[in-house]
């Protein structure tokens, strides 16, 4: 084996880099003539609420897959009742909409919680605790100032994997 100097792998450098450029150029002309690499990019998919586009330019989309990841936008409940039962009516929305796309809660990989007062920690874990099976993923909780829209006393969002 010949011995290597710094000298001699700094002049080679540069015919790597070239060679390394070149390799990551590939894919990416072979997914601008339609080959197959075009096959396996990701594609941003709506996912409308009873699969109908609303008729209104809407505000924000419902869920959103992107490849084999899956964003649940923020779940409220509008109604009368305390935390628990506003925090078990939104987890059962979000286990609908995940199990629509094809997911499920525990394939959940990160969750926000926006509470509109922090008060109701305890209750809303209470509910919480067991939901996303028996390793969920990772979750931020905060107190929303000003409120949660609608007067609900949480929203919960989540991304997943399907």
């Amino acid at each position: 084996m010949a011995k290597s100097s710094r000298r001699s792998f700094l002049a080679k450098a540069p015919a790597v880099a070239v060679a390394a450029a070149a390799a990551t150029a590939t894919p990416a002309l072979a997914a601008d003539k339609g080959n197959k690499a075009d096959k396996n990019k990701p594609v941003k998919k709506v996912l409308w609420t009873d699969d109908k586009r609303p008729e209104k330019q809407a505000l924000f989309s419902p869920a959103v897959s992107y490849g084999n990841l899956l964003f649940i936008s923020g779940i409220g409940a509008h109604f009368e009742g305390d935390i628990k039962s506003h925090t078990a009516h939104v987890l059962d929305e979000i286990k609908k909409k995940l199990e629509a796309a094809g997911s499920s809660m525990e394939k959940v990989l990160k969750v926000n919680v926006y509470l509109n007062d922090l008060k109701d920690y305890p209750g809303m874990n209470e509910v919480f605790l067991g939901k996303f099976g028996p390793e969920p993923g990772v979750r931020t909780t905060i107190a929303a100032a000003g409120g949660i829209p609608g007067n609900s006393l949480v929203e919960i969002d989540c991304i997943a994997y399907i």
